[in-house]
């Protein structure tokens, strides 16, 4: 599902855009998983005067937002022919059902607060995004980049970038054949990565969509000892901990500092 197309009962000569609204946030606590990331609005509004986008619309929500209290992702239509609208939601792959269904039931109001009544949107927070479409779009790129961020903090002497590299060398062969699925999450040598697919792609196509992903943040964040990218189909992020990564209190989700064993 792609988000930057042009709807096809449009007029030729009409231009579609989405607009993308990035916001810094923090890596990784357990309490910041609403955090909003970024949102990406189509600036084509509904044309619906007898109000079948809207039901279509809510009809949807409604479905995704139930079923995010049993999976971590999951594709829905609602309507029929040129009215009917796709969409789907994705929780990052370690949250628990409860906090993803918490996550996923967050987005359908801020999509509404901060898109309005449009006719493709994307939301993402740190723990879980939602979009949905009309039916009638051109497909993008798979990598198609959506949204980046790189933190402000260089690296200091020669070790960063060789471990960094391997950590991300870990992250996508995880990707490709972890237990969790589409999902990795880890440390190495002091480099904490999180990457993650959509839920359609193969394995394969998993570990390719994230090693673009790994080639164009390191491009885009050079030396930056952490950052974020987002593509359409798969995102990672990384922090570099020189002096040992955090680790989580399972019972404030507050970050404390412990020494970590290299992976």
């Amino acid at each position: 599902m792609g988000l930057f197309r042009k709807p096809s009962f449009l007029l030729s000569n009409t231009v579609f855009f989405i607009t993308v609204y990035g916001f810094l946030v923090t890596v990784i606590s357990a309490a910041d998983y609403t955090t909003l990331v970024f949102k990406g609005c189509a600036d084509q509004k509904f044309q619906d005067p007898s109000g079948i986008y809207a039901q279509n619309l809510k009809n949807l929500s409604d479905s995704l937002v139930s079923q995010s209290s049993q999976k971590i992702y999951f594709t829905a239509t609602s309507g029929d022919g040129q009215n009917a609208i796709m969409g789907l939601y994705q929780c990052r792959g370690d949250l628990s059902n409860d906090l993803c269904h918490a996550c996923v039931t967050k987005v359908p109001g801020l999509i509404d607060k901060l898109c309005g009544k449009v006719v493709a949107a994307r939301v993402q927070l740190s723990g879980c995004y939602l979009k949905y479409e009309v039916a009638g779009f051109k497909q993008v790129s798979e990598t198609e980049l959506l949204y980046k961020v790189c933190g402000s903090t260089k690296a200091s002497g020669t070790e960063f970038e060789g471990r960094r590299d391997a950590a991300f060398e870990t992250m996508v062969d995880g990707v490709r054949n972890g237990s969790k699925g589409l999902f990795y999450t880890g440390e190495n040598q002091s480099v904490f990565v999180l990457g993650q697919c959509e839920g359609d792609l193969s394995s394969g196509d998993c570990g390719d969509c994230v090693n673009t992903a790994v080639q164009s943040v390191k491009s885009e964040c050079g030396d930056s000892i952490s950052g974020q990218l987002y593509l359409n189909k798969c995102y990672l992020s990384y922090s570099y901990y020189p002096n040992g990564v955090p680790s989580i209190s399972s019972t404030s989700g507050k970050l404390k500092k412990t020494k970590h064993q290299s992976l």
